[in-house]
Order: structure tokens, then C-alpha cells, then sequence
């Protein structure tokens, strides 16, 4: 392990189009785990960025692998038909979320792009787990993704069939998500044994390995894992802990054993409040009663476009068009039960009640 500097090394000089899209999206500027790694991806060695949830560690991950198939392109190399990036997640869900999260940036990079007269590279995504179907399997084979998202089981296996092997050859870099709950038993092992699988099949060399994660301990062991046998991983080490604002906040009048109407308006105000000093606020509550009734009350108050309820007897479709809406900054307010996974990319929060 190759200990990280504190200090903030310049920003890497970025692809026009993808230097223009992050300055319009994100114009506070890059997050620490942003402007300290990139620095460090852009030249090509491997590197783990342990950073809180919400720091930007995917984005911090995936921006480099953006510009550098853009830069290629520029320099006249062929993209597609050619995997250049694997991500790995230990979680199915968690894949497919960000398989949806990359589609929509690179979108908008191949828009921002066109705006400029320059003309953007072929890159696709594709999802491999074990619920893809075989048709999608195939067309992954005769028409490798860009960008492959899969876990680590999934990418084992596609490292044993011939054919798809063979369409990891000119792989650039291996992300490898959430490495701490892989550090920890055999799925670590076994990821270990196929990234080193990966790397012997690299045409072009060696193929750069990001580990992002927001909980790791002892860190030198998950930079031991992701570097294998070649070790020389550098650590960017933003901390596991956010700053957090926590307060206690109660009704005017005195609280009895059974909630007042006047009580549940006064709480319901109190909240919107709260959500219209805020761009995000998801409100957590036990029951889905609870969930639909809360969600209809702040509708009242803050437009009915605004919020939305989330629980278990929605279907499925339902809950999804929800989380993408809360996804994509369209709701105001999320009134929750725990049907709400947050293993999954949902978006900016600011407020949670």
C-alpha cells in the first residue's frame, strides 16, 4: 500500500465534453474524493478511495473511465465492439441501479458533445448477473459492452466461457464497488483469484484497478485484496464519517398517548417546513397507512407533483418509477417505510425526518 498525501492535488484537465457536462451538473466543484483521486486515476496506477456514502465515489470511479473513451475516440481508436471497463458490485440491485446511472450521464455527455461540435464515442452498457437472460448473455458476447456492469460470481463465470473471455482482452480498468463487504469472507477471495484471471488476459497490459467503498478496516487489508499480487495500490482516504446535523424536535403542546389532530397539523407543517428549506427530504414512518396519509397531508401543502409514498403494497413498477423520480431530484419529499432500500443509488438527500 502506497500511503495517500493529504493534500489536494489539481484538477486533472478533462475531455471538453466531459469537463463541460460536470461544471454544469455539479457547479460547487468535485467533491474531496473527487479532487483527490482523479489526480491519481489519470495516470493510470491502481487506486482504493474510501469516502462517506455520498461523497461521489462512483461518479469519482466512472468519470475517468469516461474521459478515457472519450480521449480515445479523439485519438482516433476504435470503441466499440471492445469491453474497456468491468464494474463489479456484491449486489445485484446495486448493479442494475448504477447500470441506470451511467446510461443517463453518458447521454448527457454525448449531448453536451454534439453542443460543441464534437463527436461522441459508441459507448454501451450492459448489465451481466445471474438474472440476465440468455438472449441478452449472447449479444453481450457477439457485441462486447463498453462498459460491463456485473458482480463478482457473474464476472467468474464470464471469465471461464471462451468466447466471452475473450472480449475482456482489452479491459483499461476494474472497478470494484463496495470492496469491503468483499474483503471480508471467501466472495473476496474468489474476486481476488478472477481479477488476477482478468489481468492475465490484458493484450495491452495492465488493466487499472479502483476500489471505492465508505466503511473499511483495517484499510491496508482491502488495498492487500484489490492489488494482488502486484500490491502497489495509492489510498485516497476521505474518512467513513459524515458530518451530520441531528436534532429532537417535538410539538408545542404536551404529547399525550394518542396523537391529536391538531398534533398530526402541527407536525405535518413543522415538516414542510423543513422540506421547503431543502431540496431532497425523505420522511420515514412506520406503517403504509401512515406513509399514504403523511404523503396526502404535505401534498396539500407543498403541491401534489411534490411528494410521493413509498411502501410494500405498491407493485414493484410503482416503486421503481418512485425511486427514479427521487433518483432524477423530481420529488421534494419521499414519505417511507422500510420498503425503501437505501443499498441502492437514490439520489442527493439532504433531510431525512
Amino acid at each position: 500500500m502506497v500511503p495517500m498525501p493529504q493534500a489536494t492535488p489539481p484538477p486533472p484537465a478533462l475531455h471538453p465534453a466531459v469537463a463541460t457536462w460536470f461544471e454544469r451538473k455539479f457547479p460547487e466543484g468535485p467533491t474531496e474524493a473527487q479532487a483527490r483521486g482523479w489526480p491519481l486515476l489519470q495516470r493510470g496506477g491502481d487506486v482504493l478511495i474510501a469516502a462517506p456514502t455520498g461523497s461521489g465515489k462512483t461518479l469519482a470511479g466512472f468519470l475517468m473511465a469516461i474521459d478515457d473513451a472519450y480521449r480515445a475516440h479523439q485519438d482516433g481508436e476504435e470503441i466499440r465492439g471492445r469491453t474497456r471497463v468491468v464494474y463489479v458490485s456484491p449486489l445485484k440491485a446495486l448493479a442494475v441501479d448504477v447500470h441506470q446511472n451511467l446510461e443517463r450521464p453518458l447521454a448527457e455527455i454525448a449531448q453536451v458533445a454534439a453542443e460543441l461540435g464534437l463527436q461522441a464515442p459508441a459507448i454501451s452498457v450492459a448489465v451481466r448477473t445471474g438474472d440476465t437472460p440468455p438472449a441478452a448473455r449472447t449479444a453481450m458476447i457477439r457485441d462486447p459492452p463498453t462498459f460491463l456492469v456485473t458482480t463478482p460470481e457473474s464476472l467468474y463465470l464470464y471469465l471461464t466461457a471462451e468466447r466471452s473471455r475473450a472480449g475482456l482482452a482489452q479491459v483499461r480498468t476494474v472497478i470494484v464497488d463496495e470492496i469491503h463487504a468483499l474483503a471480508r469472507d471467501k466472495r473476496g477471495s474468489h474476486l481476488a483469484l478472477s481479477l488476477e484471471r482478468l489481468e492475465h488476459l490484458q493484450a495491452r497490459g495492465h488493466a487499472q484497478r479502483v476500489g471505492l467503498s465508505a466503511t473499511q478496516k483495517p484499510i491496508e487489508v482491502t488495498a492487500n485484496l484489490l492489488g494482488g499480487t502486484e500490491g502497489g495500490v495509492t489510498v485516497v482516504d476521505c474518512g467513513h464519517r459524515r458530518d451530520l446535523r441531528v436534532s429532537i424536535e417535538l410539538p408545542g403542546s404536551e404529547l399525550g398517548a394518542v396523537l391529536s389532530q391538531e398534533q398530526l397539523a402541527e407536525v405535518v407543517e413543522h415538516i414542510a417546513a423543513h422540506v421547503k428549506g431543502h431540496q431532497t427530504t425523505l420522511v420515514f414512518v412506520n406503517t403504509r397507512r401512515l406513509a399514504e396519509r403523511l404523503a396526502h397531508l404535505l401534498g396539500e401543502l407543498l403541491g401534489p407533483d411534490q411528494v410521493a409514498a413509498h411502501h410494500g403494497s405498491l407493485s414493484a413498477e410503482r416503486r421503481r418509477r418512485t425511486e427514479a423520480r427521487l433518483r432524477a431530484g423530481d420529488l421534494r419529499a419521499l414519505v417511507a417505510t422500510a420498503s425503501l432500500e437505501l443499498g441502492i443509488d437514490i439520489g442527493p438527500v439532504e433531510l431525512v425526518c
